[in-house]
């Protein structure tokens, strides 16, 4: 596609001229400039934050039927847009054709129609009511009480580069349905899409101030949306150490944070599974985002006795996934977002050689011509698997965000497989392999994750979603996005 013209910033319902001029945007696929930048100062996201917190009262007191039809008018714009949007996602991700257009796009605009519906659940639970006896807090009584969902106030959400519609959809969407203002920061790898959202929200008519989007390579735009003043909640998607920066800062001030971090998902194979289905679960590893997701069943844990056929059904699986280019029909796996991360999964996968893994497959760059053919271009890793990993490996038990899965045998029995699966800093989804779904089911139930697939690497899209230990803080998805995004308060009145 050609290269867009230089992007502005959205701040307090304007498009804004970025203070620190422009940056070119690459196609991973090929490396060519998609699209110029913007780089903000930390005065403007100031200035950003500020808009938020003087349109906050507006919006807030708004009718949720007011907030839901410019949510709907919003996915009715993505929908208008689909094909040119789904394009310019293809070229700054990555990402093939189809993931762009249906996981990306597609996925971003069914959450703004959910969340449409959203502004309309109830916000208001009343509680029993309880008689007390007359004592130092007043005459006998029947108090009442009433459970209130009120917004936070100003979100500064912080978004990841591997889906740059779903991702920011997830937090824009529901935080303006019950009522809050936005501060958007967008992955620097991958912007533009965000900033084509904002064009739909403005054109669906959100009102000045209510959302606003920032931008930039330089950290200190992302630590001016953590640390202003006017932020009241910081809604982040990305790495460990990275959330941990943050909430450090968060909790100076008490602001509140929803935090989905990183993942090494285990992916618990019995010896009674089907084999071809959790084979087909996995390799979604190798291609899906290039394996760049969090949720993705990297860390395989199979029983010794069916230890080979898995490998070999693996490998035969990988020998028919086309690494390509993203608009090529027949690709299967794109490029990684850039050169650097392609060096860092590279070195994980010889960190993994140096460490006693076997590569069974995979292991060397692979060479893709553009749509031309033999440019040679693109930030590309082959699909690898690593085998004969123990436990204490670093391949095993750091996430790699590329498209490498790491196998670990075990021999006894469903204690040892719970022992190895929780062995880990990170608890986000975790998966079970098995014929016997009594065992399926009570294994899950002693994994230490946020969600656990049995037999499936499927997501119910109204189950709550996040992470146990180092892999998040909260939970959002379905109504849970809602109540992320809002605080309980408690009415109590004498009857």
């Amino acid at each position: 596609m050609s290269a867009a013209g230089p992007q502005g910033l959205y701040i307090g319902g304007e498009w804004v001229e970025p203070a620190g001029g422009h940056y070119e945007v690459l196609d991973p696929a090929d490396e060519s400039v998609v699209g110029l930048a913007p780089e903000a100062s930390r005065a403007q996201v100031e200035e950003a934050a500020r808009a938020a917190a003087e349109a906050f009262e507006g919006w807030s007191r708004t009718r949720p039927e007011e907030r839901a039809a410019i949510l709907d008018r919003a996915a009715d714009i993505i929908q208008r847009e689909y094909e040119p949007w789904s394009e310019l996602a293809r070229a700054e991700t990555g990402a093939p054709a189809g993931i762009a257009r249906g996981m990306q796009v597609g996925v971003g605009a069914a959450r703004f129609r959910r969340y449409a519906k959203g502004a309309l659940e109830p916000v208001e639970r009343g509680l029993p009511p309880q008689v007390t006896d007359a004592g130092p807090m007043g005459p006998a009584s029947v108090l009442g009480a009433l459970e209130v969902r009120q917004p936070v106030g100003v979100v500064a959400c912080i978004t990841s580069y591997n889906n740059p519609w779903a991702n920011p959809a997830g937090k824009v969407a529901p935080a303006l349905a019950i009522g809050n203002t936005v501060v958007v920061k967008p992955a620097p790898q991958d912007p533009l899409s965000v900033f084509k959202m904002a064009e739909a929200l403005a054109e669906a008519g959100v009102p000045p101030g209510v959302v606003n989007v920032v931008g930039g390579r330089s950290v200190e735009v992302g630590e001016a949306a953590v640390d202003s003043p006017y932020v009241d909640m910081v809604s982040f998607t990305g790495s460990t150490g990275v959330g941990q920066r943050i909430a450090e800062v968060c909790g100076r001030t008490m602001k509140r944070q929803l935090m989905e971090l990183g993942g090494k998902g285990a992916a618990v194979v019995f010896e009674d599974a089907d084999l071809d289905a959790a084979v087909l679960g996995i390799g979604t590893t190798f291609s899906f985002y290039s394996g760049q997701i969090c949720t993705a069943p990297t860390r395989v844990i199979v029983h010794r006795s069916v230890h080979d056929r898995l490998i070999e059904k693996l490998t035969g699986y990988l020998a028919f996934m086309k690494v390509g280019h993203p608009a090529e029909r027949g690709t299967v796996v794109g490029p990684v977002i850039s050169a650097a991360h392609r060096d860092r999964v590279e070195s994980y996968v010889e960190l993994g050689r140096k460490e006693g893994a076997r590569i069974a497959f995979g292991g060397e760059r692979p060479v893709v011509g553009g749509e031309g053919g033999g440019s040679g271009k693109g930030f590309y890793v082959a699909p690898t698997l690593l085998v004969d990993c123990t436990p204490d490996m670093r391949v095993v038990r750091e996430e790699i965000f590329g498209p490498v899965v790491v196998v670990v045998a075990f021999d006894g029995d469903e204690d040892e497989a719970v022992r190895l699966a929780n062995d880990s800093d990170f608890g986000l989804i975790s998966y079970v392999w098995s014929g016997n779904s009594a065992r399926a089911f009570r294994v899950a139930r002693r994994l230490r994750s946020g969600g656990v697939g049995v037999n499936t690497i499927g997501r119910n899209m109204e189950a709550p979603f996040g992470g146990f230990k180092r892999s998040g803080v909260g939970r959002d998805v379905g109504s849970y996005a809602l109540h992320a995004y809002s605080e309980v308060q408690s009415i109590v009145w004498a009857g």
